[in-house]
């Protein structure tokens, strides 16, 4: 009878890994053998007691019971460790000049309606109006028509309209723009606000916990589709900002930093130019 490797302290990772069947898909082979070197790694190298393991056991419960259709506490947990900026960075690896994508993050809504270039997509009239205007480039600097560009902010007092769906119109400081053959956009917004990420659940507790803070600086969200081109989710950050450096979920890049410039005009109070640069299929 040959010698059976039992379970020990010492051949943790390779007694675990040594159950994987012979048939199991080999991407997931490769995920799950990293995935338990790691963790059985993190463990042996911190120590872990049977109370602090216990302890992460019930902030694990708790998080998934925070989730809903309306709230996701996991991605909020992996945006708050950084693992969903290092993810989408690792996948949207582009060339030099093109437009850094930036956390999609949880408001988006699918739907919101087409609107004609100039159109305001502020309804209920509230905070400084600003006009976000630009072009959609190509790595060559040549003008993309037709691009699908999705844009969505929170309003004066920090909330997107799902979140206050009894106080602000639905498709509040939402909507889409197609560009035409000069690949430029210009819409009418409000110059966002910073705000905290939902931080009364256990995510907000490790922060807390951890000496941080919940803000996101404040951000106007782009989305960018064509048929020919790699999509961009992305934010523009208005410079000056207090939490720029310091971003709860790490979603602040030097490139994605604009200069609202505060201007004499009788409908706007703020105007963002910003140039984005897509990056052929």
């Amino acid at each position: 009878m040959s010698q059976i490797d039992y379970f020990t302290e010492a051949n943790s990772v390779e007694a675990v890994n040594a159950r994987m069947g012979v048939q199991t898909d080999p991407r997931l082979r490769e995920i799950m053998a990293s995935l338990i070197r790691h963790l059985h790694g993190f463990v042996k190298e911190v120590g872990l007691t049977q109370a602090e393991w216990e302890a992460a056991i019930d902030f694990l419960t708790r998080t998934g019971q925070m989730c809903d259709d309306k709230r996701q506490e996991f991605i909020l947990l992996s945006d708050t460790l950084g693992v969903s900026m290092l993810v989408d960075a690792i996948q949207h690896r582009r060339p030099a000049g093109a437009t850094e994508n930036t956390v999609f993050g949880p408001f988006h809504v699918n739907g919101a309606p087409e609107l004609p270039m100039g159109a305001s997509i502020s309804l209920d009239g509230k905070g400084e109006a600003c006009r976000y205007q630009g072009r959609v480039l190509d790595l060559e600097g040549s003008p993309v028509e037709g691009v699908r560009i999705d844009v969505w902010s929170d309003n004066s007092d920090g909330f997107y309209d799902v979140q206050q769906p009894d106080e602000q119109p639905k498709w509040n400081n939402r909507g889409v723009f197609i560009t035409g053959a000069d690949g430029c956009y210009d819409f009418i917004g409000i110059k966002p606000v910073p705000y905290p990420i939902p931080d009364d659940g256990p995510v907000g507790k490790m922060l807390a916990s951890l000496g941080r803070h919940p803000w996101r600086p404040a951000h106007m969200h782009f989305m960018l589709k064509h048929p020919d081109y790699e999509r961009i989710v992305t934010h523009t950050f208005v410079a000056g900002d207090a939490y720029l450096a310091s971003d709860a979920v790490f979603g602040v890049k030097d490139s994605l930093i604009v200069d609202y410039r505060e201007v004499l005009d009788t409908h706007v109070k703020w105007k963002a130019n910003f140039d984005f640069v897509m990056v052929k299929k």
